[in-house]
């Protein structure tokens, strides 16, 4: 396996595992991320990546011209439906956040989740020049990724998700060379058994804020975080 399995993480036993812990989690998430942003309906935003669109329809019920970009065909076929019976409209997209297709055109950019990290620090990089990019002048990106802080402190090297008669054990080792976090994923469903693996880079907050400075943001902030917390970050396009 390469380091990070994304067709062996995304996927249905995703939907089927994480889906009901979400949801709980959307109402405060929403909040949060309309905290962060300071916009206000009609706005345009983008969620890279959107997933199955939870965020995104979500922040198109309140008003939002909302576009979503995620690699996961099974993922956007999802976020329609919702967004369907939701009766919104979101302009969901295929595509790599290594390469958006737009300039200029959004007023925030959601990246939630631990959806950043995945890559080289190359690539990496690149998606934080893209975010900013694709920001109109004076735009803000609102980014959720692993505070490694809490991580030492709560270290756990084994996590369980069971539903019904189904389990999803991540076996988790922390990389401290290459700063990341590397997970094997074991998922017992339905009477099969299969195994994945993925990686996330993990940054202080420092580090996260020369990158983006280097990436072209200013008056990046992490409102409220504390080494319980997870690490969520605000970081705005220069108006000029």
């Amino acid at each position: 396996m390469s380091d990070f399995d994304f067709e062996g993480v995304f996927d249905e036993d995703y939907l089927y595992f994480y889906e009901p812990i979400l949801a709980e989690r959307t109402p405060e998430d929403l909040e949060q991320v309309l905290g962060l942003l300071q916009l206000e309906p009609g706005a345009a935003i983008l969620d890279c990546p959107c997933g199955y669109g939870r965020i995104a329809n979500a922040l198109a019920e309140r008003g939002f011209h909302v576009t979503g970009l995620d690699a996961s065909e099974l993922f956007l076929s999802r976020a329609r439906e919702d967004a369907t019976a939701r009766g919104v409209e979101v302009e969901y997209v295929q595509g790599d956040m290594r390469h958006l297709p737009w300039q200029g055109r959004f007023d925030g950019v959601v990246n939630w989740f631990t959806s950043f990290g995945y890559f080289s620090d190359a690539q990496n990089k690149a998606v934080l020049r893209g975010f900013h990019d694709v920001l109109a002048p004076g735009g803000t990106l609102v980014l959720e990724t692993l505070n490694i802080v809490r991580i030492l402190l709560q270290l756990r090297p084994q996590r369980l998700i069971e539903r019904d008669d189904d389990l999803m054990v991540d076996k988790i080792e922390v990389d401290i060379e290459e700063a990341r976090t590397i997970t094997e994923r074991i998922v017992v469903r339905g009477g099969t058994t299969r195994k994945t693996r993925f990686v996330v880079r993990w940054f202080n907050v420092p580090e996260l804020r020369d990158w983006l400075h280097e990436a072209g943001f200013e008056n990046v902030r992490t409102p409220g975080l504390t080494a319980e917390t997870r690490l969520v970050l605000a970081a705005d396009r220069p108006a000029r």
